[in-house]
């Protein structure tokens, strides 16, 4: 068993580290509704096992013996130097770590590092299902709406409750309860009966269950305990309007304004033919009969109707009325607060009333549609699959249109393993003669001649050495054709092809039929 003090001093850097990992998680930035949530049901574990060290070390602080005896086996005389204690709990732990070779002290620490979403390095490949989604329903949209199609049913259902409301008028009918209390226009003699209570109850029990899975740092208990509280009060007070109890008025005589009493068979009936019918019966004969032998006194007119069974049903029907008014009030209380997911429910309903059936379906199969991995976990895919089909190419043959090398024979046809250089493009190395054709009307052999100063013409073509061009050059020049000398007042021209030409160069080589 470890030490006390130990266990103190465990505690409290288990709580400091758990409140840095909350610090954490409030701190990030959650983008979208479902990493809110996410990071707000981790926060709220991480305040829990905040309050169950508390409670531990509050424990641990109110047992005085336990510390004093711990204090006074550490503190070893002042006169003599006594180590035994030391010795006696060094041979434990080194009993223990020989037991247990392989035991490595790292439990809290994976505990926090799964609530911060930390996973272990052997751990990355592993995908753990969102436990936050499990908790709502295809129609909720993990915390976004309410399903009330259920209670909406259940209120719709009630005796006479009149013309049933749709489901959006269902939801007006809870909005309302913003300005009093809940189902307030509902007449008396329905708000009074079983099927209200039980109503009202699975309501109360839904929207608390939903508002602890959408705020779960918000204390509902205590919010729901001071409701409760102010309903007691207001009910004592009878300040509570609409939830009047109309009592039963006794009858004027011992029997019922409104029946017949019989002594010998103890029953109330309520009109005069049953009574009379009655009297002929065997079950009145013999109860008469057992009367007079027993010495009975004869049916008294003012004897009260059935003593016990009155007061009982009074009673639970009072009980059944209070337990209706307080869930109804606690259910205001939660309507409240849910006030902006109820009007997004509403309006998601109306949106969806204006969908077809097709519309319908394609929403239904983007929403079942498996979503996409996150942009680290794709591209760590993509590598693993780059790695997987890596195809072998010793002779560093060029890649075709299909990703994989050309042939050996189509690379010799081509005489793509012959290098051809050009010292104006700044020594680069084109391979094969079709690629080293081609580069003398691209962007950049052209920069090269601009950078000597000289057109990118013709005359120039297969001419590859900064000397040669420049040797060209002057001896056109020589031969009177200055013409490309002007070439920052001369007009330029373009091809098709996107070639570009002096105006003299171009009329020559359409006449010629070349462009």
């Amino acid at each position: 068993m470890d030490s006390i003090i130990e266990l103190q001093r465990q505690n409290h850097e288990e709580l400091e580290r758990f409140e840095r990992g909350l610090y954490t998680l409030l701190s990030r930035n959650q983008p979208t509704h479902e990493a809110r949530l996410q990071s707000e049901h981790k926060a709220s574990q991480v305040l829990d096992r905040i309050q169950s060290r508390v409670v531990t070390l509050d424990a641990l602080y109110q047992d005085e013996a336990a510390r004093k005896t711990e204090l006074d086996a550490l503190s070893a005389p002042t006169q003599q130097n006594d180590l035994s204690e030391f010795y006696s709990r060094l041979v434990k732990i080194q009993e223990h770590h020989a037991k247990y070779p392989d035991s490595v002290p790292g439990g809290f620490d994976l505990e926090i590092a799964a609530l911060l979403d930390e996973p272990d390095e052997e751990d990355e490949d592993y995908e753990e299902e969102d436990p936050v989604s499990l908790m709502f329903s295809g129609e909720e949209a993990y915390g976004k709406y309410v399903d009330l199609y259920a209670h909406h049913t259940a209120f719709s259902n009630l005796k006479n409750i009149g013309k049933r409301p749709g489901y959006l008028q269902y939801l007006d009918l809870l909005l309302a309860a913003q300005t009093g209390l809940l189902h307030q226009n509902v007449p008396k003699d329905i708000r009074f009966t079983k099927d209200y209570e039980t109503y009202i109850q699975n309501l109360h029990a839904y929207l608390l269950s939903f508002a602890k899975r959408t705020q779960p740092l918000v204390d509902i208990d205590t919010q729901q305990l001071e409701a409760e509280a102010e309903f007691n009060r207001k009910w004592q007070a009878d300040e509570i309007t609409g939830w009047e109890e109309t009592k039963p008025q006794a009858p004027a005589n011992g029997t019922s304004s409104t029946g017949i009493w019989c002594a010998a068979c103890q029953k109330l009936y309520a009109k005069q033919t049953v009574y009379d019918a009655h009297l002929t019966s065997k079950k009145h004969v013999k109860a008469a009969a057992k009367q007079e032998v027993t010495g009975a006194p004869p049916p008294n007119p003012n004897g009260p109707p059935a003593p016990a069974p009155v007061p009982i049903a009074i009673s639970s029907a009072s009980a059944r009325v209070r337990n209706s008014a307080r869930l109804t009030h606690l259910a205001t209380a939660l309507i409240v607060t849910l006030v902006p997911t109820i009007n997004d429910t509403k309006s998601n309903v109306e949106r969806r009333f204006s969908l077809t059936a097709r519309e319908r379906e394609q929403e239904l199969e983007e929403q079942t549609k498996k979503p996409t991995p996150a942009p680290a976990a794709a591209g760590a895919a993509e590598e693993e699959e780059e790695e997987e089909e890596r195809i072998y190419n010793p002779l560093k043959l060029p890649l075709g249109w299909d990703g994989k090398p050309i042939p050996y024979w189509l690379y010799k046809l081509h005489g793509l393993g012959v290098e051809y250089r050009c010292e104006i493009c700044s020594d680069h190395v084109y391979m094969g003669r079709k690629n080293f054709d081609r580069h003398f009307q691209e962007s950049r052999h052209a920069f090269g001649m601009r950078a000597l100063g000289l057109p990118n013409t013709k005359h120039f073509h297969e001419i590859t050495r900064i000397e040669d061009a420049l040797a060209l050059a002057e001896k056109l020049k020589q031969e009177g054709r200055h013409e490309i000398f002007e070439q920052e007042t001369m007009e330029e021209l373009e091809d098709d092809e996107g070639n570009v030409y002096n105006r003299k160069t171009y009329e020559d080589l359409k006449k010629q039929g070349l462009i």
